[in-house]
C-alpha cells in the first residue's frame, strides 16, 4: 500500500511537471520566437492597403469576380477554386483524371480562359483550368501570369512592360532554389495593381 502511494505521487508530479513544461513553457517559447523573428508570418502574412485596411492574407486566394462571377478583366484571375475561396471549407473536388465531369469542365474553362485572355486555347496551362487541393491557393504559375498580362494591362491602361514588371516582383522561385515550381502570388499582385492609382 505504502509502494503504491508513494508511486501515485511520482506520477502526479511527474504530470504536474510536464503539464508547465510541454503545456505553457514551451508553446510560449514558439510562440515568443515566432512573433520575435517571423512576426509577419506568425499572424497569418496580412495584407492591407495603402489606408492600412486588411485586405486579405498572402496564404489565401480570393476572387477577382464581379456580382455574377464573371472574372474582372482589370485583375489577374487565380486558378480555379472548388469551395469558391472560402477559408472555412477548404478542400479540393475530389474527381479523378477520367472523371467525365472534371473533363468537361476542364474543356470548358480552357475555351473561356483562351477567349478571356485573347490566347489560342494551346497557350493554356494547366494550373489555369485546375483547383489545387485546398481551393485556396494564391498562387499561378508564371506561364498562366504571362497570358494575362496583355488584358489586365489594356483594361488598367498601362503598359505591358509596367505590369511584366509587377508580375515578375511577385514571381518567387522554388523554394531553397530547387523544391517546387516558380509561381506568382496574385492577391499580392492585385493588391500591388490598385496601389499604382
Amino acid at each position: 500500500m505504502h509502494q503504491t502511494g508513494r508511486s501515485i505521487l511520482i506520477a502526479v508530479r511527474l504530470m504536474i511537471v510536464f503539464i508547465v513544461v510541454l503545456g505553457i513553457a514551451y508553446p510560449l517559447l514558439i510562440t515568443g520566437i515566432g512573433q520575435a523573428f517571423f512576426h509577419s508570418k506568425a499572424n497569418g502574412s496580412l495584407l492591407q492597403d495603402r489606408n492600412g485596411q486588411t485586405v486579405g492574407s498572402a496564404l489565401l486566394g480570393q476572387s477577382f469576380s464581379d456580382a455574377q462571377g464573371n472574372p474582372l478583366p482589370q485583375y489577374f484571375q487565380p486558378r480555379p477554386s472548388a469551395v469558391n475561396y472560402d477559408g472555412s471549407d477548404s478542400g479540393g473536388s475530389n474527381q479523378g483524371p477520367e472523371n467525365p465531369a472534371l473533363i468537361a469542365d476542364i474543356t470548358q474553362r480552357k475555351a473561356q480562359i483562351a477567349a478571356f485572355n485573347g490566347v489560342p486555347e494551346s497557350e493554356v496551362p494547366p494550373d489555369a483550368v485546375t483547383a489545387s487541393g485546398s481551393g485556396l491557393d494564391p498562387d499561378i504559375s508564371p506561364a498562366y501570369a504571362a497570358i494575362q498580362v496583355n488584358r489586365v494591362a489594356k483594361a488598367r491602361g498601362l503598359s505591358v512592360d509596367q505590369v511584366q514588371a509587377l508580375v515578375a516582383k511577385y514571381t518567387t522561385g522554388p523554394d531553397l532554389g530547387f523544391i517546387g515550381e516558380s509561381r506568382v502570388n496574385v492577391v499580392q499582385l492585385n493588391l500591388a495593381l490598385d496601389e499604382l492609382r
